[in-house]
């Protein structure tokens, strides 16, 4: 059983996808671990298609994130996971004006199926369910500056993690399921014409790997991190903006670090960053975040005089 100081790993939120459940450590039975993270990404050349350009008329797009996050252990072996972000965007030049708002509500159930510990070493593999909606009426058709893509996900994850020592790997691959969306017009072009106002969302396969050192105390991490829409969606057109069915597909290396302080226990201290290295119709971003964690303990208080006897 993990310790109490083990805290859950946080996320970097995605444009499209939040993730904060692909960690191999979880949750110990009615403890409850919550924070809040920021997240600052921005860029000033993206890709339309498989072009990398710049955009003078949009200058460099940021994007401001706050994120309130929580993990509880229904059991030592189960997780219930929840994440919702408020989303701020912003263009440096021309005349197209951000947007902010909170985005997505995502709940995801992660279950330990399998545990091998031998020595210092151990084996484990999971199985996450994830769902998500939308809670606020944002635009979706207003890219690159929309908050999200207004589309509800079912998702299903399956992620293995070995321990060797204090060295670490944990990778792990997703199934991403979209609904359609309707958008604020009749007709709209993709490869073709459409005379409606729903939009067919294609779907999306996520792959994460992760390895480094990890402790009760520390864990630093690398991260490469795929997103791959699957059949169904089409290139931005030139000199065009993005549409919410667009293929989008990045690759992204990163870093994660957190630091559970000594002085004050259930406390951590999470940093990190990431950039995209190659991806079709996604802006080349970079993006830093860093935020506060915290655990609570839900469990019955022992009696002194139990507490003696253990």
């Amino acid at each position: 059983m993990k310790k109490l100081y083990i805290i859950c790993l946080i996320m970097a939120v995605q444009h499209f996808y939040a993730q904060t459940e692909i960690d191999g450590i979880m949750m110990d039975k009615k403890y409850f671990c919550t924070g809040a993270i920021y997240e600052y990404s921005s860029w000033d050349k993206y890709w339309e298609g498989n072009f990398r350009r710049e955009n003078l008329n949009l200058g460099t797009v940021s994007t401001q994130k706050i994120a309130i996050n929580g993990n509880y252990g229904i059991t030592n072996n189960l997780n219930v996971i929840f994440s919702i972000p408020y989303i701020a965007t912003n263009a440096s030049a021309g005349t197209l004006q951000g947007k902010k708002g909170i985005q997505d509500l995502s709940l995801t159930l992660k279950y330990m199926f399998f545990e091998k510990k031998l020595n210092h070493n151990s084996l484990s593999f999971y199985a996450l369910g994830g769902l998500s909606t939308p809670v606020n009426n944002y635009v979706a058709d207003y890219l690159p500056l929309s908050i999200g893509l207004q589309s509800k996900t079912a998702s299903l994850r399956l992620m293995s993690d070995y321990q060797f020592g204090n060295l670490f790997a944990t990778v792990s691959s997703a199934y991403i399921k979209r609904s359609n969306i309707k958008i604020d017009r009749n007709t709209y072009y993709t490869d073709q014409m459409h005379y409606t106002n729903e939009v067919d969302m294609p779907d999306a396969i996520s792959f994460n790997a992760r390895a480094g050192y990890r402790t009760k105390r520390l864990i630093a991490e690398a991260i490469f991190d795929t997103w791959t829409t699957q059949e169904g969606g089409f290139d931005i057109t030139t000199n065009n903006m993005p549409f919410p069915s667009n293929t989008m597909n990045m690759t992204k290396i990163g870093f994660n670090g957190k630091y559970n302080l000594k002085s004050i226990s259930g406390l951590s201290i999470i940093t990190g960053f990431n950039h995209v290295i190659s991806g079709r119709n996604v802006g080349q971003s970079n993006a830093f975040y860093g935020g506060l964690f915290y655990i609570m303990n839900f469990k019955t208080k022992v009696k002194p005089s139990q507490e003696s006897k253990i």
